[in-house]
């Protein structure tokens, strides 16, 4: 297995990537069945955090192509948690806007695991939290 840095352990590499992919499916798995499908809660995470954006900024950014996203954009507009129109500056383009709806949809999807995340944080000691907050703020680091 390799590495840029050849001090960092391959198994070091395995731990946290075991640690990681688990973590991520457990939370998957602590939402509810009706839950909307992750694509879906891609772009509304995106207009939620960044505002405004056209198809292609959405799929730029979520390291998809705009057009393995164009079902999810029909059927989060006919749900009422998108709306689309056409970009002021260029007639060409379409934005993607959040609704109020999409953003209770969003909260409601979050606070979701979050509750699941505070459960399982209440049983670890203080230094072991605050080793994991560490470990997110260097995980965001390493994803930008």
């Amino acid at each position: 297995m390799a590495t840029d840095r050849p001090d960092v352990p391959a198994e070091a590499v395995v731990e946290i990537r075991r640690g990681v992919m688990r973590m991520a499916r457990r939370m998957r798995s602590s939402r509810s069945p009706e839950a909307l499908s992750s694509n879906k809660l891609v772009v509304l995470g995106h207009l939620g955090r960044n505002g405004p954006s056209s198809a292609g900024e959405v799929a730029a950014a979520e390291g998809q192509r705009p057009q393995s996203l164009t079902r999810v954009f029909a059927e989060l507009e006919e749900s009422g948690l998108i709306v689309r129109s056409r970009d002021e500056r260029d007639r060409r383009q379409v934005v993607l806007t959040l609704t109020r709806a999409g953003a209770a949809a969003l909260r409601r999807d979050l606070a979701e695991r979050d509750a699941w995340l505070a459960g399982a944080l209440g049983e670890l000691g203080e230094t072991e939290l605050e080793v994991l907050r560490l470990a997110a703020r260097l995980m965001e680091r390493l994803a930008d």
